[in-house]
């Protein structure tokens, strides 16, 4: 049994951490630290509260220790409980500043403890189907790749942090670029070269609420875009090949179902987790034979507890590995090199 304490219970802890691993099997979740508040206790009533990561700590029996706070804390965190003998999971994006992020790494092997960054859109329903698409040469080879998150939000929200401009890795390219440059790179490797633009669609904003990436491959462009002014959103993703070309519409349904009122409970979720309806499969048409509908393979969040399970207690080969999400992270940063200086980036140059 993986004992696991979860530091930070706001969106993120509560939404996409503390749910999926109790759904996982061989895995407790004995502590959460929440400094102010009652949500842990109202939610979890048998789960320990702790008010500092010290009193958290305190528990010898805890193995592992997942950060899921303010992007500005998360390498401190990290290191904390690294230093502490724990093995750590990081939530997205990995931390404001690439040089942060190598010494989170560095630590992490010098202790010998397993470290990993929460990519869980890896686990989406239809990044597993396009994955699967892309690599049996469905399509062929990939000459073009579109990846969206649109969404429809006219104000601010209140108090978020995530929004104020005096955040380090606010904005929406630190906060969903993180999801389609994983899913991109895992895809296709590194680019040669980025060029990106982050920028405002709302009146109210102070930070970026939308965003452009391009990664430029020899014959290739992966295209990754965020919108908050979209109300009638566009495909999901779409992949042009020399054999033909995939489009989807619609976002994987475990993010509205893990924010909603119907939280799985335990780990039972039921036969039809992570199942697409068919109005939402992909078409997927190829040059000389008729277009057809995919049916999009079934996603799950706790896929990915279950490899840091695995990789625990068995020393399994960890899904999102740490020389990975410095890779995700040197593109994010370097798209935001890109934007700021308004031009394209090579792969290999300084981040910051």
């Amino acid at each position: 049994m993986v004992r696991v304490g979860l530091i930070g219970f706001g969106l993120a802890g509560q939404a996409f951490h503390a749910p999926v691993i109790r759904g996982v099997e061989g895995m407790e979740l004995a502590c959460i630290l929440e400094r102010h508040g009652s949500r842990a206790r109202e939610k979890y009533p048998e789960v320990r509260v702790a008010r500092t990561l010290e009193e958290l700590l305190a528990d010898k029996e805890i193995r592992l220790c997942v950060v899921a706070t303010t992007n500005a804390s998360h390498a401190p965190l990290a290191l904390a409980c690294l230093e502490a003998g724990r093995d750590v999971v990081v939530d997205k994006p990995f931390a404001p500043t690439l040089g942060e992020c190598e010494d989170v790494v560095r630590l992490a092997r010098q202790r010998g403890r397993l470290l990993t960054v929460y990519h869980n859109r890896r686990f989406d329903g239809d990044f597993r189907t396009v994955r699967k698409i892309v690599e049996s040469g469905e399509v062929g080879e990939v000459a073009e790749y579109e990846a969206r998150f649109d969404r429809f939000r006219l104000e601010a929200k209140e108090g978020a942090w995530r929004e104020r401009a005096e955040e380090p890795g606010a904005g929406v390219l630190f906060d969903l670029g993180p999801h389609l440059i994983d899913q991109a790179l895992v895809l296709f490797g590194e680019p040669r070269a980025i060029t990106a633009s982050a920028f405002c669609q709302r009146e109210v904003s102070q930070v970026d609420d939308a965003f452009d990436v391009c990664l430029e491959y020899p014959r290739r462009r992966a295209m990754l875009r965020g919108r908050i002014v979209a109300y009638a959103p566009g495909p999901h993703f779409v992949v042009h090949g020399t054999r033909g070309s995939f489009v989807k519409y619609g976002m994987d349904p475990q993010e509205e179902r893990l924010r909603g009122e119907k939280v799985p409970p335990g780990k039972d979720w039921g036969p039809d987790w992570g199942e697409e309806p068919e109005n939402l499969w992909g078409t997927l048409s190829r040059v000389g034979e008729p277009s057809r509908r995919v049916k999009t393979q079934r996603g799950d969040y706790r896929d990915f507890y279950a490899n840091v399970r695995d990789a625990v207690e068995k020393g399994a080969a960890l899904e999102v590995t740490p020389e990975q999400a410095l890779r995700t992270m040197r593109a994010l940063l370097l798209a935001r090199k890109s934007s700021r200086e308004r031009r394209t980036v090579g792969w290999e140059e300084a981040v910051e």
